[in-house]
């Protein structure tokens, strides 16, 4: 929603002669680079256990961040009011801070900025404005979500279902004179289930999440999350920890995404790489993955979670393609790491709020279709291996690409067939030689729109897909 200027100006109570003026006062002494990032955001969250209303309530965070660059150093101040006294206390103390060292290399000084005509659009149209909503009037939304829960299986112990959303108004201004406003959605659903059968407890959490207005609640959405709460819910209960060791994995389509975003992704986010701490530091035009691989992070989807019509440095959205036919062609970057390198940002500048820095950030990460098939020519051709669709958490250790995901439900694979069904167990490898070690990739992309949050000292709303792949081999901790 690329609304005009007048709107924003009027909502933080300032005037571009005076952001000028802030600007003017952050570089006084002496550093490359000012922006300013105001903000407005009204959030509301309703929760529902068991059919009834135990918690709920609204809150607006407002204020403006203000960054300095002087060479390598960055300076940040915030200020939880746009009072003009309180700007140019934040505006001077970040330039004390940039001033405090100095590194004697350019920042972002001569960097221009992305052409408008680089916008893709507007990548989430809002047809009713959350604002304009009462939470009341989705508590039959919520009961009905229950319910339907509770219809599809006896063996449903507790619901609990979430609805959240949040509107922020963004105003952006930097030292080029850049001027970049922006109205941002985002809105969750979630249930979390316990069910039982016996003495046994297995518990369940499905979500869907957009970064669209109030019409994204529909009953088709909602009869979606009842039908995925209860999936796959006979063989969760019946499964049972494997035989571990090396062998081939056959990820699904959509979750298994979160393989990319956290053994591949965060080693693509160029801080870490201008800084040498990435394993794919010094890999830049080499071949990376089997030929036909394409990774994207991609700001452009429409209604997409992780989706920007700019990101938190003013730089238009966009689709970056990090590996085109198995050569690692692009990082991931916001425009300090942009100037370093000597190129354009990719607009992969984000911040949690006013209060943060902004840094690279993933947005949605996915791998493009492959033409190897469908799933199940994956499965056939694995003679002894383990098929695995839900992830849980994961960790990863940047620099050497280590990682290790936690795996909520998969089956083995005996002689091209699902067997066992498993859960309870961790997929460990490493990121580069798991990408190098893809060898098929099914025809079935999937992103997956649950609440993905990434944390890298903050928090960004994202997304992930992935089409069905097979990996050579992976480490599977079991018996």
């Amino acid at each position: 929603m690329n609304n005009s200027s007048e709107k924003y100006l009027r909502l933080f109570g300032v005037t571009e002669a005076q952001m000028r003026q802030l600007v003017a006062e952050g570089l006084r002494g002496g550093g490359d680079w000012c922006d300013l990032y105001f903000e407005d955001t009204v959030a509301t969250d309703l929760v529902l256990r068991d059919g009834e209303v135990s918690s709920g309530g609204s809150q607006e965070d407002y204020g403006c961040g203000i960054r300095v660059l002087d060479g390598e150093k960055t300076g940040y101040a915030y200020a939880e009011s746009t009072a003009w006294n309180e700007l140019l206390r934040a505006a001077r103390a970040a330039g004390s801070i940039a001033a405090g060292s100095k590194s004697g290399s350019a920042a972002v000084k001569a960097t221009p900025g992305t052409p408008q005509s680089a916008r893709y659009g507007n990548c989430y149209p809002i047809k009713t404005d959350w604002r304009d909503t009462e939470a009341a009037q989705f508590v039959p939304v919520l009961r009905k979500l229950d319910a339907a829960i509770r219809q599809k299986d006896s063996r449903v112990q507790k619901v609990v279902a979430v609805l959240s959303w949040q509107m922020s108004e963004i105003m952006m201004f930097n030292s080029l004179g850049e001027l970049t406003a922006d109205t941002r959605p985002v809105a969750s659903i979630i249930a979390s289930v316990i069910f039982r059968q016996g003495n046994q407890i297995e518990n369940k959490t499905v979500s869907r999440s957009f970064r669209k207005g109030a019409e994204m609640i529909t009953d088709a959405l909602v009869e979606e999350l009842a039908c995925k709460a209860v999936e796959g819910l006979d063989d969760r209960f019946e499964a049972r920890r494997p035989k571990g060791g090396e062998m081939p994995v056959v990820m699904a389509a959509g979750a298994s995404g979160i393989l990319l975003h956290e053994a591949m992704g965060h080693a693509f986010e160029a801080d870490f790489n201008r800084k040498g701490q990435s394993v794919f530091a010094d890999k830049m035009g080499k071949r990376v993955a089997m030929q036909g691989i394409n990774i994207l992070d991609d700001a452009t989807i429409p209604g997409n979670r992780g989706s920007l019509n700019y990101d938190d440095e003013g730089v238009p959205g966009q689709k970056t393609y990090m590996v085109q036919d198995g050569v690692l062609r692009s990082y991931l970057h916001d425009r300090i790491s942009a100037r370093y390198y000597g190129i354009e940002s990719t607009g992969n500048g984000r911040r949690e709020s006013f209060r943060f820095n902004p840094i690279p950030r993933m947005r949605c990460t996915y791998m493009e279709s492959g033409r190897d098939g469908t799933l199940q020519d994956l499965i056939g051709s694995v003679r002894k291996g383990i098929f695995v669709d839900q992830f849980a958490n994961g960790q990863v250790k940047i620099g050497e690409g280590d990682f290790t995901f936690y795996v909520k439900s998969g089956y083995t694979i005996e002689n091209g067939r699902l067997a066992m069904p498993v859960k309870d167990i961790n997929i460990i490898g490493n990121g580069p030689e798991a990408l190098a070690d893809i060898k098929a990739v099914a025809g079935d992309l999937r992103i997956d729109d649950a609440t993905w949050t990434c944390g890298k000292d903050q928090s960004a709303y994202v997304s992930c897909g992935i089409p069905s792949v097979l990996v050579n081999k992976l480490i599977v901790g079991g018996e």
